[in-house]
């Protein structure tokens, strides 16, 4: 496309998350370098007419759960199309859960469904797979995400991906690492990580390695305390310069972020919404002594730096063995060596002599993988029969090669039995793939089937120490034959609960479902080998702490929780469904799938598409999970471009058990009472949230949409001394980013699009006014009514002070006519309540106070003390409102509302 530019936003997750942001222009186009006005020292960070507005990273840990929203938007300032694109490389461990593009007024919105159905209009039409899918494998834990679209002149796109994943814990510590490289200066950058942890966090720290040392403090904002941290990193658009006059960005490095938990207890359960998770990695253990035993590929395909690297490796690996562990070392080419054929103790000579038999060996032949495989076997079996000291040691078996069997047997299945009849459980295997001239997922599976991983050693300069990391993981077990134990009564759908061996430095992590009623007899049985003692404990729910922690992390740790759950189980089952065959494969990827599906995860099972999105022969985009072996997006040739329509963008993902009742009328006003109609009872509920003047809370929040309206309190300014100042909402922000729509609400004025200098309106005034999809009706002195075409129309009801009032200055009031069109996750504290409500009250009976009614009422699983009352609902009547009896619910909504109430506390309206 002559005279375009291909915008890349690319940012790159590892562990949690790896970014990488990039502008280039295409061929033929100017330079891609921002340019500096040196009359007014001011910096023009547009590249051939698109600027980068913003570009966030939104990172929530809550128990390791983490979750992670990345959204940039871009504008074309041209007087023509452009070509942008978005690309993400997450880690291949993580799932893609959403997806989204909003441009010129329209959201389109990806929708996941079962990869058959998914494929299945690019097998009519004819297309190859290899270029229809957006994912694709990128460097050694990277899958990378990329999509190109073309956006109309003078507007804006903007991207926004969400993925999940598990943080696993290796050598005392979970691992962030972000990749900065802009390439170009962002308005708006901002990477932003919440991290929450029952157990409290003992240590966390962040550092970029692109900042002096002096800067990095400055610039990096890091805390915790108890269970929360975090860390912010917001730099302005003159702190990324590399010098004050320059137009090129310093951001270019990694910026790390590791933490860890405290480990005062053995115990670590957590419970929310009849699921738990149970993580075990007790401290303070004494090292159990291994028999470890090395099997290593000496074919001639090894030959040169593989070869070099991995004599290296064994060299430093030996140098590292403890006092009173044994070892030895089997060769595997055409033929099969060892050293010594037995275990010996890795005494100073012993590893001087191991070492120096290391150096000295040398290549030969063809990859007889299942006789190397089973001499390693034997010697270690050998050793338990013969020293029955030694089978106290945990024993572990680490085998390395660069590709098949092709001496001796051969076939997989028979490899497979083989090994599996001679470790019998025993001890675990390792399986380290060199380079990719291998069956990996072979690999794989003999290891899943013997309690251990496969790990792939890629090809690089620094193989040798990929091997030492991996042996570093493993090099120091503390428990062997670790079970974890639920009453069966109690529990179902539960992860793996026995693992061979527990290492220093690791975690073990349980998840599943507790039945209804059952939380009472809910516990956790730990057993265990350690060095000369059995290790046994007994674990039980502190119901009051898990109390507390709801109260602090509110709906964020019950959906965590379940999604962890979700999460472990899919990647179980699909490990699993990898050794079956017929029926057995059949039904494990059923339950796969249909986890999947239920949890919109993006697996190897499932597709996401893009309605409303075409490419140059009419087919839908289609977001994928990649093979272990496919091709880099580099590699593949052809580049697909898509366009968006604006007559048909995709319709709002909604849930299958989601149906919004019509008029369904809820609203905030006065000192603030939230009132909840709930038509299917022919009833109302209603809170109060009691919080300072200043601070902002959201009301309606929709991420499929981006549509929000938040308000911000005001206190009444004559309030008497000694009495609790009451507070009211002063001024309310309606943002629609689907077409850059922002009104601002206030007594005295109303604002449309308040950040680029737009209209200013009186209540005086009686105005109709519409942008794209939206229209705002201003009704005067009296109210005003905002109506958002496919979303929800909204009412601001103005209160004005009179002679003798209560209250002394001007107030709003908010009310939602109509949400029947917004999607099925919008929130906030009324936008939760769009959502079908079911409760039950019972056992009315007078209150502390004899004029009013106190009953029970069951909701959301909590049993709450609710008292009768009136409020008055302004909506039909603004100047004097109707009285409303409703049944209030006490301690800011406490147990009505998802969370608490400061979990809806906000920056500002916008």
């Amino acid at each position: 496309m002559d005279g375009t530019m291909g915008l890349r936003a690319l940012l790159c997750v590892y562990l949690a998350s790896l970014l990488v942001l990039q502008a280039m222009p295409t061929q033929g186009s100017p330079t891609g370098r921002p340019k500096v006005n040196k009359k007014r020292q001011t910096v023009d960070t547009a590249v051939d007419g698109v600027t980068i507005r913003s570009l966030k990273v939104n990172c929530k840990v809550t128990s390791r759960f983490a979750h992670y929203v990345i959204t940039s938007q871009v504008v074309n300032n041209a007087d023509e199309a452009k070509e942008v694109a978005f690309e993400v490389e997450i880690p291949k461990t993580a799932f893609i859960s959403d997806f989204a593009i909003t441009s010129d007024g329209n959201a389109f919105i990806g929708d996941i469904k079962d990869k058959a159905s998914a494929w299945k209009q690019y097998r009519k039409a004819a297309v190859s797979g290899e270029n229809a899918g957006l994912v694709r494998a990128s460097g050694r834990t990277m899958e990378q995400f990329t999509i190109h679209l073309t956006i109309g002149a003078r507007s804006k796109a903007t991207f926004r991906l969400t993925y999940e994943e598990v943080l696993k814990r290796k050598l005392k510590q979970y691992e962030i690492v972000i990749k900065v490289k802009p390439k170009q200066l962002v308005h708006h950058f901002e990477i932003d990580m919440d991290i929450f942890e029952p157990q409290g966090i003992s240590k966390l720290d962040a550092q970029a390695s692109f900042l002096p040392k002096d800067l990095e403090s400055q610039l990096i904002k890091k805390s915790f305390s108890g269970k929360q941290g975090h860390v912010l990193f917001r730099p302005t658009v003159g702190q990324q310069q590399s010098c004050p006059t320059c137009s090129t960005s310093m951001l270019n490095g990694d910026f790390k972020v590791t933490y860890d938990v405290n480990r005062d207890q053995l115990c670590d359960l957590l419970v929310a919404n009849n699921h738990f998770a149970h993580f075990f990695a007790p401290q303070n253990l004494t090292n159990l002594k291994k028999n470890v035993v090395f099997v290593i590929d000496i074919s001639t395909s090894m030959e040169g730096q593989k070869l070099k690297q991995t004599k290296e490796a064994l060299l430093k690996i030996l140098g590292d063995m403890r006092p009173g562990d044994y070892f030895d070392l089997v060769l595997f080419g055409s033929d099969v060596q060892s050293w010594k054929g037995s275990l010996v103790p890795a005494s100073p000579a012993n590893l001087q002599a191991a070492q120096e038999f290391v150096q000295r060996f040398y290549l030969a032949g063809a990859t007889n993988l299942n006789g190397g495989l089973l001499r390693g076997i034997e010697i270690l079996n050998q050793a338990h029969r013969s020293l029955p000291e030694l089978s106290n040691h945990a024993s572990v078996l680490i085998m390395l090669t660069d590709g098949e069997p092709t001496e001796g047997v051969t076939d997989h299945s028979q490899i497979l039995k083989n090994v599996r009849t001679a470790i019998r459980g025993k001890f675990p295997l390792y399986n380290l793939g060199f380079g990719r001239n291998l069956d990996f997922n072979f690999l794989e599976v003999m290891s899943m089937e013997n309690n251990g991983r496969a790990q792939r050693i890629y090809e690089d300069h620094d193989a040798t120490q990929q091997l030492q990391g991996f042996y570093d993981q493993v090099a120091n077990p503390l428990l062997v034959d670790v079970e974890l134990l639920y009453p069966q009564d109690t529990v179902s759908a539960v992860t793996q609960q026995r693992h061979k061996q527990y290492y220093e430095g690791s975690e073990i992590m349980v998840a599943g479902r507790i039945a209804d009623n059952k939380l009472g007899s809910f516990k956790a049985d730990v057993l265990a080998h350690g060095e000369g003692q059995e290790f046994k404990t007994t674990c039980l729910v502190d119901e009051e702490e898990m109390k507390r922690l709801l109260q602090e992390r509110g709906h964020m740790l019950e959906n965590h929780v379940e999604r962890l759950w979700a999460y472990l189980t899919i990647q179980e089952l699909l490990a699993k469904r990898m050794k079956l065959e017929g029926k057995e494969k059949a039904d494990v990827t059923a339950k796969a799938l249909q986890m999947s599906l239920a949890y919109q995860f993006v697996t190897p099972l499932t597709s996401m598409t893009i309605r409303g999105m075409t490419d140059e022969d009419g087919l839908e985009p289609i977001i994928d999970k990649p093979p272990e072996d496919s091709l880099p997006l580099e590699m593949l040739g052809h580049r697909k471009t898509f366009v968006l329509s604006a007559l048909q963008p995709s319709p709002t993902r909604s849930s299958s058990n989601f149906q919004q009742l019509p008029n369904q009328v809820t609203g905030v006003d006065t000192d603030p009472h939230f009132l909840i109609h709930v038509p299917q009872k022919k009833d109302t509920l209603c809170f109060n949230i009691n919080e300072e003047p200043g601070v902002v809370l959201s009301l309606v929040q929709d991420p499929d949409t981006g549509f929000s309206v938040n308000g911000q309190l005001i206190g009444n300014k004559a309030s008497s001394p000694g009495h609790q100042e009451g507070t009211y909402f002063g001024r309310l922000g309606i943002a629609n980013p689907a077409t850059g729509f922002q009104l601002e609400v206030t007594p005295h004025n109303i604002t449309l699009n308040p950040g680029s200098g737009g209209p200013v309106f009186s209540w005086k005034d009686q105005a109709s006014l519409r942008q794209h999809e939206v229209v705002v009706t201003i009704n005067r002195r009296r109210n005003l009514v905002v109506s958002v075409e496919d979303g929800g129309t909204f009412e601001v009801v103005l209160h004005q002070v009179w002679k003798g009032s209560a209250v002394h200055q001007d107030f709003l009031g908010f009310y939602v006519l109509d949400s029947h069109r917004m999607s099925a996750r919008t929130h906030g504290l009324l936008g939760q309540f769009f959502h079908p409500l079911d409760y039950k009250v019972s056992d009315p009976h007078p209150g502390s106070d004899p004029t009013k009614t106190d009953a029970t009422m069951v909701v959301k699983s909590h049993q709450l003390t609710v008292t009768r009352g009136l409020q008055k609902d302004y909506s039909k009547d603004p100047r004097h409102g109707t009285e409303v009896t409703c049944w209030f619910v006490h301690n800011n909504g406490a147990g009505l509302i998802d969370g608490v109430y400061t979990d809806y506390i906000v920056p500002d309206i916008f």
